[in-house]
């Protein structure tokens, strides 16, 4: 009898340590870890969100960015975390979805060193040119690269990234070539953009636009299924070219083992900063579209996207650097 009491009290020990690890939570600074310099478009979601972040869970959030190896760099540090929920990845659609499919030795494992947070946005790319070059529109872009093959470069923020495919798919589609450029980051290839060293780019609107504003940039495509609200006088890519559509997005993750109850506070308190009526008309007004969806869908989204992207990656031929 006395044993069964020493296993029971044991047990109901355990549970009490475990209910008041989660009602701690959080009990120190936590960290959203980016895999790109400050100034990309999702380095802009991340310090949109952390105020709000810090002020509902009552401890400081901040943002943490650790560029390089198209985000590896960043999420290695965030797989050897420990899994208490202070610290979080916000990752690309490359960095989440795109990397599995294309690196061959990554020093962790997608689905077994994180579990799903959420997706937080998605972001429809605009295609921006340098003004020097003589094109307003994608017919006349592409015009001008099937007459200069191999001479139009094109920045991206990263090898294998999103704006790097998507590139490589206009290439594809359109049936011109185009020469890449990698970058640790979007801000220093639109830099490098801006200063004319490279011809074009794929990249969130929230990035460009105030360069397009400005006449430092052209915009000539949107890559949503259609226009963006804030720009209905730059048409959809898809408009001139059939079926060529392509939509980034953000989401969040932390180490595998995070307590479950952890988990679904961030769930809980990211969802409801995201909804908040200035981050919402701030995230939109940039080309930004909220999601917030399940830790569950987004897991399932995640896989999906590998999938869809394997297949442009084996098409277009592209390896890892």
């Amino acid at each position: 009898m006395s044993l069964l009491i020493r296993i029971l009290s044991v047990a109901v020990a355990v549970f009490a340590a475990g209910a008041a690890c989660g009602q701690a939570f959080p009990s120190k600074p936590i960290r959203i870890v980016v895999g790109f310099p400050p100034g990309g478009g999702i380095d802009i979601v991340a310090r949109l969100l952390s105020p709000k972040l810090s002020e509902s869970l009552g401890q400081q959030v901040l943002v943490d960015n650790r560029a390089g190896a198209n985000g590896i760099i960043a999420i290695e540090l965030v797989a050897k975390a420990a899994p208490d929920g202070h610290t979080i990845f916000i990752g690309t659609t490359g960095n989440l979805s795109v990397n599995p499919v294309l690196y061959t030795n990554l020093p962790f494992n997608m689905e077994r060193s994180f579990v799903p947070l959420t997706q937080t946005s998605s972001v429809p790319f605009l295609l921006y040119v340098h003004p020097s070059l003589p094109v307003k529109t994608l017919p006349q872009f592409i015009a001008l690269a099937k007459a200069n093959p191999a001479k139009i470069n094109y920045y991206s923020s990263g090898n294998g990234g999103l704006p790097h495919l998507t590139a490589e798919w206009l290439n594809m589609r359109a049936g011109v070539k185009t020469v890449h450029v990698a970058y640790k980051g979007s801000a220093p290839g639109m830099a490098d953009l801006m200063g004319g060293h490279v011809q074009f780019g794929f990249d969130a609107a929230a990035i460009g636009l105030p360069h397009v504003k400005s006449g430092r940039l052209r915009a000539i495509a949107a890559t949503g299924p259609k226009r963006l609200a804030f720009l209905p006088d730059v048409p959809a890519a898809n408009e001139s070219l059939p079926e060529f559509e392509v939509v980034n997005w953000y989401g969040m993750v932390l180490p595998a083992g995070t307590p479950r109850e952890v988990l679904r506070r961030l769930h809980s308190e990211v969802v409801k900063a995201m909804n908040v009526p200035d981050i919402r008309e701030k995230l939109i007004a940039q080309g930004t579209d909220p999601v917030g969806s399940t830790p569950e869908e987004f897991g399932a989204f995640m896989k999906s996207e590998s999938a869809k992207w394997a297949g442009v990656i084996k098409a277009a031929n592209i390896r890892a650097d």
